[in-house]
């Protein structure tokens, strides 16, 4: 099978890749993230890494994913090299509204969801309003 491209550029950051082990391109792990009631919900590509590579740290308010994608080894010659493997992170900073020590995580498909609960200290409440004075509500009881 002959698999020829006619990108220069391409053959080039493969070459590199081969080479140093390194590609000039960056390494993302691509994202979406919505609310949905009171969740923050965060879904993460990581298509061909192992669930038990998945490395998930919270601190203050910045979550850190890391994963890493092994490359195959074995005997026989690569014609192409487009995936990017070995280890790769990302950094969210979470706002103060969320409970972060509630997170829950799933790895399914490919695809690392977390859930995010919001915290109860910033879901809307119901203040009730009372009286400062004594007099006041006896005076509204007997009229």
């Amino acid at each position: 099978m002959l698999l020829r491209t006619t990108d220069p550029f391409r053959d080039l950051d493969r070459l590199t890749q081969q080479l140093l082990g390194t590609t000039n391109r960056p390494v993302t792990m691509a994202m979406d993230a919505w609310r949905q009631g009171d969740q923050f919900i965060i879904e993460l590509d990581l298509p061909g890494v192992n669930r038990d590579s998945i490395d998930l740290d919270v601190e203050r308010n910045v979550l850190t994913v890391r994963a890493e994608r092994v490359s195959p080894n074995g005997d026989w010659e690569r014609l192409a090299s487009e995936r990017p493997t070995g280890a790769f992170s990302r950094q969210l900073v979470l706002g103060d509204n969320l409970d972060l020590e509630r997170i829950e995580a799933t790895y399914d498909d490919g695809v690392l969801r977390l859930l995010v609960p919001v915290a109860e200290k910033a879901k809307p409440r119901k203040i009730q309003v009372g009286s400062t004075s004594p007099e006041r509500e006896t005076q509204a009881i007997e009229s």
